[in-house]
Order: C-alpha cells, then structure tokens, then sequence
C-alpha cells in the first residue's frame, strides 16, 4: 500500500514539475560536430567529408559504389504498377508476362496487334517473331553443344567413397567425341538456318 501511494505521488509532483528528477540542477554538454544538412533535389549527387559519394532521391538518400550497375538493372527490370503507355494499373499475371516481353500492358498489346492486322502487317511481325525466337534457341542450343564438347574433351573422373579414383571411358577417345558433336551441330546449324530463311 505504501508503495503504491509513493507512486501516486511521484505521478503529482511530475505533473506538477516539481519532481526530482525535474527540478535537478544538470549541466549537459552537447558537441554538434555534424555540419547542417544542405537541402539538395532528387538527383543530385556529392562527396561527403570522408571522400564517399552518395545520391538525393526522393525522401532519402543512398550510397553510391559497387552496387549502382545492380541497382540500376534491377530498376530497369522492375514492373511499374501502371502501364507507360496506357498508365492503366498492371497486376494480372498476363500484364506481367507482356511487361518482360515488350514493356507494355496485355491490353496494349492486344491493341497493337489489332492496328498490325487492319494494316496487313500482322503476317511479317509474326515471322519476324517466329524468326527471333528460333534464333535466340539457336544461340542457346550451341552454347549447351560447346559445354558437351569440353565436357569430352576432359576425361571423365570420379572419386569414390573409399578414395580411390575411377576413370570413365567409351569406345570413342574424347576429342572423337567432341569433334563429331561439333560437325554434327554445325551441319545442323547449317539446315535450321537454311530453313528458317526459306520459309514463306
């Protein structure tokens, strides 16, 4: 009880601001050794007094180093919550596919290749498109056919649980291996590309 009637009135003097720890004669020495900030608009960039350059953006600022290519390509690569050429709202699953694919919304592709159909042009982007995408798989499929080739090219070699090492061979030595993986894609190459230039 009489704890409680302490607190209370510790809570009147506080309140009254003749508490204690209110009424204490405190010296407090400050050292202000940071400059005043400078007001600075969303853009700018400085060094500070230890050399390191920093950005204004909008409402904080950041660091500059070895992170600004990373950041730049992941804002670059990020989806805006609306379309820039609509400026409608982007969230279904599509938008997002469309937005990796040409930047833009669904419904201003659905547009776009509504104005390529009235004009008659619809057929040649669409070949257009057909001939990117082969390409792009082209340059996929002799990548991974370069990595097999130096696959055998370097003998297999296995390290077994008890230490020893195992050794795998085939009929064929390596470089045979390797040098008819690289004819047979290059012959390949040759009639994809051929076929792909030839049809209508």
């Amino acid at each position: 009880m009489k704890s409680k009637l302490q607190n209370i009135k510790a809570i009147t003097q506080m309140l009254d601001g003749t508490h204690r720890t209110q009424t204490t004669n405190t010296i407090i020495f400050a050292n202000n050794t940071q400059s005043q900030e400078q007001h600075r608009e969303v853009g700018d960039i400085w060094k500070d007094n230890n050399n390191v350059e920093w950005e204004q953006r909008k409402g904080f600022k950041i660091q500059k180093g070895k992170l600004d290519e990373l950041r730049n390509m992941l804002a670059a690569n990020r989806m805006p919550a609306e379309c820039p050429k609509c400026k409608q709202i982007m969230k279904t699953r599509l938008d997002v596919k469309f937005w990796k694919l040409e930047k833009h919304c669904f419904d201003c592709q659905v547009d776009f290749e509504h104005t390529l159909r009235i004009e008659k042009k619809f057929d040649q982007y669409e070949k257009d498109r057909v001939k990117q995408n082969a390409m792009a798989w082209l340059v996929e499929a002799e990548q991974e056919a370069n990595e097999l080739v130096e696959v055998f090219r370097n003998p297999l070699s296995f390290v077994n649980a008890d230490g020893t090492t195992e050794k795998w061979a085939a009929e064929i030595t390596g470089d045979e291996m390797a040098n008819k993986i690289k004819n047979e894609f290059a012959e390949f190459k040759r009639n994809f590309l051929n076929e792909i230039n030839t049809t209508k």
